[in-house]
């Protein structure tokens, strides 16, 4: 997603496919939308934030966690546990583990933060198979790391530092058979597999890889029990820092020092969507949709673009749908905004319908069976239809959106920058129902960022307070749900 200022030293991008013959057209249509859950951005490739359970037919909130960190990235949803990732002062970054139980005496599972993550980080991540993956860095910073963590202990199992200028990892990660695919800014799109782990320069089991490090850790936590009896005041705790540091194997590089890629990107079969977008400021990058061989990175297509991808391209069936803006994350640029929706063929790239919007779409679009859902920076939420871009209705509440909506059964829910969660009938674009977190019961104003989440029949949404009439306020993770 586009850089943005939130405090004038900030700048932050949230973070947020072709075949060639009727067969492989259908191999891909078949598995665009069937990732596992939370192993892609939003959930899936048509970005529905969702489970496919229906949401909350009322707003009532189960329960509320009030925080000091700002939540730019949405929340991430699995099983009992909800993930989020978050900036404290100073850009300290910290990613928390909440258990989702609304009668939880402990909310908190673990947390993870200094002196392990360095980098502020800005994604949303994604989990496959007991494993919990994300990127660092923003804008400002050079340099990132992949992190590799255990859903269980919160313990990293690999890391893949990226170096270079203009490299962070704002996006989502996608995984996709045994591979994590992602953009790297200036590094480009960089593909590693999951499967082939080194240490030492030796590759290894990932399972001897677990067993290695605990072993590693049961060894640390052994020493500074025993000097914590030989001398207290001088005892260090260990840090993971002080274990090894594994490293999965680079599968292939694509566009490096040529595009700039923030945005999540979409897999689907031998298919890879990737958005990049042009930095005017620096006058690098290549603002265009491409499509990528997921074995090889080999280009397969590229579409040009008008205005840039921050939210990345969504799925469904054969076409791929982008949303751009000309501005990004920025509050003080919304008057200057416009953006458009645009949809492309699978097969080729060829633009199939554009609409051309008033205002900034800096999110990705969210896809229904017949509908594409645009939020924009005019306050206002856009159904389009899918196969040929006529606008069906609008949904207008006059506060700017950020964040790209969530949708299950016959409802989008969507979240501004007031901090006002809203329940959209998709048939009409008429409201079922409001929640505004400023006033009871939540009670903590704040901006809504990153998109709300469905999961299990609830919904959830965090907040941000980096700037605007509630800088530095304590935010909120908030849970809406029946039970």
């Amino acid at each position: 997603m586009k850089k943005h200022a939130v405090f004038p030293f900030w700048h932050v991008r949230m973070i947020l496919i072709a075949f060639s013959a009727l067969s492989a057209f259908s191999a891909v249509k078949s598995v665009s939308c069937a990732a596992e859950p939370a192993s892609t951005y939003r959930g899936d490739s048509r970005r529905t934030g969702s489970d496919g359970k229906d949401g909350p037919a009322s707003p009532k909130v189960l329960w509320v966690w009030k925080s000091s960190d700002h939540f730019i990235a949405a929340p991430v949803a699995a099983k009992d546990q909800l993930f989020v990732s978050g900036l404290g002062g100073f850009n300290i970054p910290v990613l928390t583990c909440l258990n989702v139980d609304p009668k939880a005496d402990k909310r908190v599972v673990w947390t993870k933060s200094t002196p392990y993550l360095k980098l502020p980080a800005v994604s949303s991540p994604a989990l496959h198979d007991g494993k919990l993956i994300f990127g660092d860095g923003m804008h400002q910073t050079d340099g990132a790391i992949l992190h590799c963590l255990r859903l269980d202990k919160g313990r990293m199992l690999w890391q893949y530092p990226i170096p270079g200028n203009l490299v962070h990892l704002e996006g989502s990660p996608t995984i996709s058979e045994g591979r994590v695919y992602l953009g790297g800014g200036a590094a480009g799109v960089i593909c590693v597999d999951l499967n082939r782990i080194r240490l030492n320069d030796k590759e290894m089991e990932v399972a001897g890889i677990e067993k290695l490090l605990d072993a590693r850790w049961a060894d640390l936590q052994a020493k500074y029990e025993a000097d914590k009896k030989k001398n207290p005041d001088f005892a260090v705790p260990p840090s993971e820092d002080d274990l090894p540091k594994p490293t999965p194997v680079l599968a292939w590089q694509q566009g490096k020092d040529k595009w700039h890629v923030d945005a999540p990107l979409a897999v689907a079969g031998e298919r890879v969507l990737v958005a990049s977008a042009f930095l005017d400021k620096e006058k690098v990058g290549d603002r265009a949709l491409f499509c990528l061989n997921s074995k090889t990175g080999d280009i397969v297509w590229r579409a040009p673009l008008r205005v840039n991808p921050w939210g990345g391209p969504s799925l469904s069936g054969d076409l791929v749908v982008v949303g751009g803006s000309t501005i990004g994350y920025d509050p003080k640029q919304l008057k200057q905004a416009r953006g458009a929706v645009a949809a492309y063929q699978m097969s080729d790239g060829k633009e199939k319908w554009k609409k051309d919007v008033p205002a900034g779409i800096v999110s990705c679009v969210a896809l229904t069976k017949d509908l594409a859902l645009a939020t924009a920076t005019d306050g206002k939420v856009r159904a389009f239809d899918l196969q040929t871009g006529e606008r069906k209705w609008i949904y207008d509440v006059k506060t700017p959106f950020f964040a790209p909506v969530a949708v299950a059964g016959n409802v989008a829910y969507a979240g501004d920058l007031r901090g006002v969660v809203h329940a959209i009938n998709l048939a009409d674009g008429s409201a079922k129902w409001k929640l505004d977190l400023a006033a009871e019961p939540v009670k903590a104003p704040g901006m809504i960022y990153g998109g709300p989440v469905l999961h299990g029949g609830r919904l959830y949404v965090a907040t941000c307070n980096l700037e605007g009439p509630n800088a530095r306020q304590p935010t909120a993770v908030v849970c809406i749900g029946e039970k």
